[in-house]
């Protein structure tokens, strides 16, 4: 891993993102999940993995068990919420509330928002990060759960299509984005422009497998892993979405597209007017109010 900042030098600690893909190392060099581990501290720090996307939960575990203790984390402990009581059972809570790095696991974003979205586990998981400088990290389900508009269902082949795809209430992590992962992967452009299309105030981000995008609250953002992260655009978009029927395809005129690949570093102008740090860049201006929307240089609760 390259030089990275240390928020400590940079004002009090805020807390970090790993928002994942999907299909990361989890035998070999596991880069994104030493990352993770890193900005939770290190692996002496606690780590609590959320398994409620999961149908599989045990199965789940075992895996990120493997994989965190390959890492040298000792402290490690699974969080199986399997109902809404579960979630808002006291001792659940003092788990996350005692965490320096909560991970969510893949499965079904909707079955994770049904079971921890507006209880007390979903209230811990904000009061980690923006209270405590937690890193909260998510995988697949665990990745799309974290904005504040979350893809819930729908499927789109070549063209983006009006109402193929529908969206649900997320985590809030981040907010006025919507995230889809397995991007490359699963060619799934069409279905993120199908989104911007009908919600220009969102915009896209798609996150290749195996890679991460890392936002450090009040610092910046970085790409991380083997892929890239896709934003798509739309707020400048001149369309007829709202002129023809579902199932039709849009028009869709200036739709912009940034592509972040593995290695990409900005951030926002320090807060005291200061130069940015040497290990990233100024964001550029087509950028800024991405970075933005999704790097907070204040607690939001």
């Amino acid at each position: 891993m390259d030089e990275h900042i240390d928020p400590a030098e940079h004002g009090a600690r805020q807390g970090s993102l790993v928002i994942v893909g999907g299909g990361e190392d989890r035998e070999n060099s596991k880069d994104v999940l030493a990352r993770f581990v890193e900005l939770a501290g290190g692996r002496d720090k606690k780590i609590v993995v959320i398994t409620a996307a999961s149908k599989i939960p045990e199965e789940m575990w075992a895996i990120y068990d493997q994989a965190f203790g390959d890492l040298g984390v000792a402290r490690r402990s699974p969080l199986h919420a399997r109902s809404r009581a579960d979630a808002n059972d006291p001792d659940l809570v003092r788990e996350l509330d005692d965490a320096d790095g909560i991970f969510m696991t893949g499965g079904d974003q909707r079955r994770l928002l049904g079971m921890i979205g507006g209880t007390a586990l979903d209230t811990a998981i904000h009061r980690a990060l923006k209270q405590r400088g937690a890193c909260v990290g998510g995988t697949s389900a665990g990745a799309s759960a974290m904005s504040g508009h979350m893809l819930a269902d729908g499927k789109v082949d070549l063209n983006p299509e009006k109402g193929a795809v529908s969206l649900g209430a997320g985590l809030g992590l981040v907010q006025r984005v919507v995230i889809d992962q397995h991007f490359s992967e699963r060619h799934r452009l069409a279905r993120l422009l199908a989104v911007v299309a009908q919600n220009p105030y969102l915009q896209g981000i798609g996150i290749d497998e195996n890679t991460a995008l890392v936002v450090r609250r009040g610092v910046g953002m970085d790409v991380i892993g083997d892929g890239s992260v896709t934003i798509v655009d739309g707020r400048h978009m001149i369309s007829n979405v709202v002129d023809i029927r579902d199932r039709s395809i849009p028009e869709l005129i200036d739709v912009r597209l940034h592509l972040l690949p593995s290695g990409s570093s900005h951030c926002l102008p320090l807060a005291d007017g200061q130069p940015a740090p040497a290990a990233f860049r100024e964001v550029p201006a087509p950028l800024l109010e991405f970075l933005s929307n999704i790097v907070k240089r204040t607690p939001l609760l």
